[in-house]
């Protein structure tokens, strides 16, 4: 499985190890990712994820993961977070749809 951010699309970024000769030698910068289970408040429901330690920070200051998905980009989130993306909002619009 790819080292990619599932909400962010934070992924590894490539340089070099510089020595005190300045000899370079490439390296890898890995994103910090965990695996999390988000609860989403309009669908009563928990999605496991694979999210880097910013993305979580960033979920809990905008205050859960529906008001996150509420405000990202489609082109950042994979597929799995555009399909739960599109669920929320769905049920958002049966909710305020007047009987």
């Amino acid at each position: 499985m790819a080292r990619v951010c599932e909400l962010t699309g934070k992924r590894v970024l490539v340089g070099n190890n510089v020595s005190h000769a300045k000899n370079r030698t490439k390296r890898r910068f890995l994103p910090n990712l965990n695996k999390v289970s988000l609860i989403s408040e309009s669908l009563g429901r928990t999605f496991r994820l694979k999210v880097s330690a910013a993305a979580l920070r960033t979920v809990d200051h905008k205050g859960g993961l529906d008001a996150f998905l509420a405000n990202a980009k489609d082109a950042k989130l994979s597929p799995k977070a555009r399909k739960i993306k599109q669920d929320i909002h769905s049920a958002a619009s049966v909710e305020a749809e007047p009987n």
